[in-house]
């Protein structure tokens, strides 16, 4: 059944997979990027391409009326990542509650994943400082969806913590973990299958309220 999927973040890699694979399953999509000018690419064949701020909730609210769902691969590298997602995270639960929409999917970030209990990955020592910071960001917003007194179905799905594979043609296959690293996986994933995970879990949702592990 075709559903409108409202994507936030749509001119980035995650974003851009998404929406072809939305599309490709018969969906109606509109694409929020910050500037429209700039991604005319993504118009057309089912793609509607409007300018939205993730971070404010009247912005998320206005784009997000008359969808069925929604994907957030909204990412900022221009604000502090903890002050970022955790903004965009409340104005989400604010919109698209405000707009009807029930249920929201979220990518999330590999490095929060643990590899032992209250152990994430970018805890490790000689983890890059940056990257670490970037990752807190991740965790931050999975605190403030997880303290959220809120009636959206949200999930994070979270790939492995490696170079996500851009070029890499869809399988269409993955497997679903917890919290954890799911070290038993393939050395590599792709955008296009983490597309299909997303997708999945518009059209038939499995996991609710948690962060949900990915991998090949």
């Amino acid at each position: 059944m075709s559903s409108r999927i409202v994507i936030f973040g749509a001119g980035g890699r995650a974003g851009r997979r998404a929406v072809a694979e939305a599309v490709a399953r018969g969906h109606q999509v509109t694409a929020v990027v910050r500037d429209p000018a700039a991604y005319g690419d993504l118009a057309g064949g089912g793609v509607a391409v409007v300018a939205g701020d993730v971070t404010r909730a009247d912005s998320v609210a206005e784009v997000a009326a008359g969808h069925d769902a929604a994907i957030s691969a909204a990412g900022r590298m221009d604000m502090p990542s903890d002050e970022f997602y955790v903004s965009a995270a409340h104005a989400l639960l604010d919109g698209l509650a405000r707009a009807g929409v029930g249920r929201l999917v979220l990518i999330g970030i590999g490095s929060v994943l643990e590899t032992a209990p209250g152990v994430a990955v970018h805890d490790a020592p000689g983890f890059p400082e940056e990257a670490r910071a970037f990752s807190l960001g991740h965790t931050a917003e999975l605190d403030a969806l997880r303290a959220a007194e809120t009636d959206i179905d949200w999930l994070v799905i979270a790939p492995p913590p490696v170079m996500l594979d851009n070029e890499a043609p869809r399988t269409g296959r993955y497997r679903t973990g917890g919290g954890q690293v799911m070290a038993d996986g393939a050395p590599s994933f792709s955008y296009a299958d983490l597309a299909v995970a997303l997708i999945d879990e518009i059209e038939a949702p499995k996991h609710h309220r948690s962060l949900t592990a990915v991998a090949g």
